[in-house]
């Protein structure tokens, strides 16, 4: 399944060509949906418990999406089950003057995770070739020269030993559009709103095309893009837990040994 979401190193990607409603012919009613995302949540857990212990390695997943296009629910429904001792939720808004005042990956550099840890990034050092470009904050050379600094950032991750997976969760301006309006007509979701998102939805096809940008110059071997249909928030979820759980069957973390001789130990 990972394979044939995975935005390949080198290409140029065209977000026309990826069908955001897209399900591989799953029904949300097939039993198998459900199984096969409890069994994935269920090795999550086992894993991070082994990561957490072994201490050794991390494991990074960066979440990108269009506004309403699912990052909460993601955390909640596919990381909520993982010990919260272990795994770390990140979100990044407007930098502060603070932030500000020192390169664009300082503020991401302090959040990325410890070794055995699992960090969760909720947007991510991609804003600053999405929103920051979109809205020309910087000028172009300076957001230009971002992808490469990218790369190399999250190349310096992977060579200390973490993997990092970043998922775009692709949805479909209608989809958006609906989902939006379920905020409005639902009063325990006004919170999420604001004066901004009518005004960026406006500025779809600019997001659209710094969004290939960002997929097509930085999928790289140490760090791949996932594009995930995302339409339908079931397959999303039961996608995202089985590239995760792939991950850390591949990462295959082992329990240390014991710093003391347990067959020795008495316990009065």
């Amino acid at each position: 399944m990972s394979q044939k979401m995975q935005a390949k190193p080198g290409t140029n990607i065209s977000l026309s060509q990826y069908d955001p409603s897209f399900c591989e012919g799953y029904s949300k009613k097939d039993p198998e949906v459900k199984t096969k995302l409890q069994e994935d949540l269920d090795e999550m857990r086992a894993l991070q418990e082994k990561l957490y212990a072994e201490g050794q390695r991390a494991l990074l997943v960066v979440l990108q999406a269009m506004d309403a296009g699912g990052k909460d629910g993601t955390i909640r429904h596919v990381m909520g089950g993982l010990n919260p001792q272990g795994c770390e939720v990140s979100c990044f808004k407007v930098p502060t003057a603070e932030e500000l005042a020192h390169d664009f990956l300082w503020r991401i550099h302090r959040r990325t995770p410890a070794r055995g840890h699992i960090g969760v990034f909720n947007r991510s050092h991609y804003e600053d070739v999405l929103v920051v470009r979109v809205h020309g904050l910087v000028p172009e050379t300076v957001w230009q020269a971002r992808y490469e600094q990218i790369n190399a950032f999250e190349k310096l991750l992977s060579d200390s030993g973490t993997r990092i997976l970043k998922f775009f969760l692709h949805i479909s301006k209608e989809e958006q559009k609906e989902r939006l309006q379920a905020r409005i007509a639902d009063p325990e979701k006004h919170w999420k709103l604001s004066e901004a998102d009518a005004k960026e939805r406006l500025l779809w096809d600019d997001y659209q095309r710094a969004y290939e940008d960002a997929l097509s110059r930085c999928s790289t071997k140490w760090a791949p893009w996932y594009i995930i249909p995302a339409d339908r928030k079931w397959y999303r979820n039961m996608v995202v837990a089985d590239i995760i759980a792939g991950a850390l069957r591949q990462m295959d973390p082992q329990w240390p040994e014991p710093k003391v001789d347990v067959s020795s130990l008495v316990i009065e």
